[in-house]
Formats: C-alpha cells, structure tokens, sequence
C-alpha cells in the first residue's frame, strides 16, 4: 500500500473511529483492507478503487465493515482477574449497605467474553438476593457484537473459566469440530448490547454506572480521544463508583478527575 493511500485509510479511520493508527501498520492495513476488497469483488484488489466506493457509499455501512476489519478484537474470559476478584468485594460491600440495583458496562466487549465474566461474578454475588442488575456491553464492530450475542465458544475460549461455573452457566454441545459451550439465558438476560464508538461522547446512556471497565481500548486512541472519553466516562460513574483500564494502560499525564486506587483502576471520589 502506497504511503499517500495509507494515510488516507488513517484519516479516516481516525474521524469515523478515534483509532490512530500509527506509521508501521501499513502492511496491516493493507492485509485488513484486502479481504474487504475482496468480499466485495473489486477488480484487481485496487486500493484507491476501494477509497472511492467508500466516498460514495451514503448509506454509511460500507464505513462499518472497514471499521469491523481495522478493528483489533483480543479476548478472553476473566482476562486480568484481579479487576473481577476486586468487582466481587465492592459488589459484596454495596450488598451489605442495602443497594439492589446495579448498573455495569462494558465499554469495548469485543466478543463477549469480559461482559459474560462480570455477569457470572456478580451472579454468584447476588445469589439470595433479589437484585436488579444490568450490564451494558457495546462496541465499534458490528461482527463482534453479533458474536456476543450469540453467547457460544469453543471449549479453547473456557480454559479459564471454573469447571464448576462453566457447568453452572453453560450448555455444552457436542459438534464436529468439538465442544461448543452456549451461555445459558438467565445470563444473557443480564446483558444489553449495543454499537457505540467510543471517541464520539457525549453517548445516549444516564448512568450512573457502579463500574466501567475500559480495558485494552484507550491504547488505539490519541490524548484527546482518552481525555474526551474519560471525561464522559466520569459523567456516568456514580460518586464512589470505579474504573478499570487494562493493565497496560494507565492516566498519568492525561486530565481526568478520576484517582487512582490501584494500577489500572480508578475511583470517581464523592
């Protein structure tokens, strides 16, 4: 991919995503680009083709399937499990003061994993008790959140789930390729998902939130995309309400109002 063309992809996926991609992905890029371009029959797998069918798509869902390809989507259940063994004690304490409604989102759930990991921690919390929990799950990708839906795995993706959970939670179907495990309705029903790109706040939602967790997101965005999120993400968290990012990733030398509690988690103070 020439360097005029690629820079072209980065412009516009950095206004229609806030995902900056940096000089060294052009061969990416160019791999990611190449199977849309062949999905849709372009002739000679012509990038500057390709830019002007997406100029001149109105509909705007050409722009969806480009962002589906760029998009990186690297999951798994109870990834950090130190952010859901510290979600099992705040849940437990906000028990013990008598709240029974819950509001949690999971802001880049990617394939489900991370939103089906808080539903089960905070379904083996509540046990007894008659609470009213909600999780929002949303994405930029479409394909991701289709999956989510879904609710079914490979036995490969359930390693790190508690055999006694994964029986709990879980049916298991026996295919050709193996076992399958579909999440059971009773944690589906938890969860609300919904396309949402993330460097375009204000967003539709309330709150307020008694957790976000943001994990492994903020590290495609530049400084201004984070401080805009952050800042929308403060809005919807409840006054002692918490934040996780991925571990990688951390606030200092961006404004925000948060305060750190731990590496890769925040507390909104009040």
């Amino acid at each position: 991919m020439e360097k005029v063309i690629f820079n072209k992809f980065v412009k516009i996926v950095y206004e229609k995503s806030g995902i900056a991609l940096k000089p060294g992905k052009e061969a990416l890029v160019s791999a990611r680009v190449a199977k849309r371009i062949r999905a849709l029959g372009i002739e000679h797998g012509d990038f500057a083709t390709y830019l002007r069918y997406l100029s001149q798509d109105k509909s705007g869902e050409e722009i969806v399937h480009l962002l589906d390809a760029i998009s990186t989507n690297v999951t798994s259940f109870y990834r950090e499990t130190h952010h859901f063994e510290l979600l099992t004690q705040l849940a437990s304490k906000w028990l013990e003061n008598g709240q029974r409604k819950f509001r949690f989102w999971s802001a880049g759930c990617s394939s489900g994993e991370e939103p089906y990991s808080m539903a089960i921690t905070l379904k083996e919390v509540s046990e007894g008790h008659n609470c009213d929990i909600r999780i929002l799950a949303t994405d930029i990708s479409t394909k991701v959140i289709n999956k989510a839906m879904l609710g079914a795995y490979q036995a490969k993706k359930l390693e790190t789930v508690p055999p006694m959970l994964k029986h709990k939670y879980f049916t298991k179907e026996k295919t050709a390729d193996g076992a399958l495990y579909h999440v059971k309705d009773e944690l589906k029903r938890m969860i609300v998902y919904k396309r949402l790109n993330l460097a375009t706040p204000p967003f539709p939602m309330r709150g307020p939130m008694d957790v976000v967790f943001c994990r492994n997101v903020m590290i495609y965005f530049d400084n201004v995309v984070r401080r805009n999120l952050l800042s929308e993400i403060y809005r919807l968290v409840k006054p002692g309400g918490y934040l996780f990012v991925g571990h990688s990733e951390s606030l200092t030398g961006i404004v925000s109002d948060f305060k750190t509690v731990r590496p890769a988690t925040y507390i909104k103070q009040g």
